[in-house]
């Protein structure tokens, strides 16, 4: 169902406040599941089909009708319906929760996941990653945003964990950036009144010969977003930070150099989460992540894959996490005796969404060699955009 707000024109040409007065009314638009569905196959005609059913409307009705929203709902990736209330009428904003405070890279990450500030409540969560999916749970928040990977330091291990801890929750979509660590500090700070600079310490690995060439003390900090506060409401001058520009922009810093790393190329993976599926958007290529460990231990791993590959769906991402429900397995030598060896789960992602018959199929063809199989998510596929 699509939600559009029409401007009621008043047609009484009296004069006075009430001439030409515009009173909000708000339609509701009913789409056809069905028609949504077959649609993906005929460039997508319920776009259109939609607004010209609410712009048919308004005109008889005599109003004047503002389609920001519907085409909000049907071009912007990552859209939600917008929750109107009965509060004047005024939809509630999207809460996301994520790690950290205003100005960390998950706080720009999630403000570049839901862009519309009408739309978005962001709000940190805490320290812990915990939290993120805690709050999420819990119904105080509709979207998580949290850190998955970085092109230069691999995946982030403890996240794939908690994703895997937390079955109500699914992967709703993901968001590639690329990294700009940028030096920051107070308004009217030169390089030469720097005595150390800060940061996380996946940053400052990232700038480490950058740092070297400044030859000033370097301190690790445990959240670089928190470090840059600091910086600007008490004033330090002594300090540099290396942080994001939200973080320049949200604390009133000045950026002393942009792309302050050593290397391009440098890019991070966000994942989006929510508790069930997120939107679907007409002609999105989509990709799904699948969670499953082996009954035969790494050895069957290509016979996994296999049930992909033989389907024509191509296998782009292959992680693993130890096995917490299973840590270690026995394994049968060829000469007699055991062998102990380390069990995993694995993750993959593969091209197509959950609903694609081939991928369901293999999904099921998965679980008769599988300890057991779980779907992560299937949402839009950023890759080769």
């Amino acid at each position: 169902m699509a939600i559009g707000t029409l401007s009621h024109t008043s047609p009484v040409a009296a004069s006075g406040s009430a001439a030409g007065s515009r009173k909000p009314l708000t339609i509701y638009v009913r789409a056809n599941l069905k028609q949504h569905r077959k649609g993906k196959e005929a460039n997508c005609p319920l776009s259109s089909s939609t607004m010209h059913t609410a712009e048919v409307l308004a005109s008889r009705l005599g109003l004047d009708i503002a389609v920001a929203e519907l085409e909000r709902l049907f071009s912007q990736p990552g859209a939600d319906p917008p929750d109107y209330g009965l509060n004047g009428g005024h939809r509630r904003p999207i809460r996301v929760a994520y790690q950290g405070v205003r100005g960390s890279y998950c706080h720009e990450a999630a403000t570049t996941s839901f862009p519309s500030a009408a739309a978005v409540e962001a709000f940190p969560s805490g320290f812990w990653m915990e939290d993120a999916f805690s709050t999420l749970e819990s119904g105080s928040a509709d979207r998580a945003i949290i850190p998955a990977e970085n092109s230069l330091d691999g995946p982030i291990d403890r996240n794939l964990d908690l994703l895997l801890r937390h079955p109500a929750i699914r992967i709703t979509g993901e968001l590639v950036v690329p990294v700009n660590h940028c030096l920051l500090a107070a308004p009217g700070v030169e390089i030469s009144d720097l005595r150390r600079i800060v940061s996380h310490p996946q940053a400052l690995g990232h700038c480490e010969r950058r740092l070297q060439s400044l030859d000033l003390e370097v301190e690790e900090v445990d959240d670089a977003a928190e470090a840059a506060r600091a910086v600007a409401e008490d004033r330090i001058r002594d300090t540099a930070v290396i942080g994001s520009r939200i973080a320049a922009k949200e604390f009133g810093l000045r950026i002393m150099e942009q792309s302050f790393h050593d290397e391009g190329g440098n890019y991070n993976r966000f994942l989006q989460l929510g508790v069930g599926d997120g939107p679907l958007h007409c002609g999105e290529k989509r990709k799904t992540t699948v969670a499953f460990s082996l009954e035969k231990g790494v050895s069957g791993l290509f016979r996994a894959l296999w049930v992909f590959e033989s389907r024509g769906i191509r296998v782009t991402k292959v992680d693993h996490r130890p096995n917490r429900a299973n840590p270690v397995r026995l394994v049968s030598r060829a000469g007699g005796g055991e062998l102990a060896q380390m069990d995993y789960v694995f993750v993959v992602d593969v091209e197509g969404g959950e609903s694609d018959s081939r991928v369901a199929a293999a999904v099921a063809a998965l679980g008769e060699i599988s300890g057991f199989v779980r779907v992560l998510g299937s949402y839009a596929c950023t890759c080769g955009a």
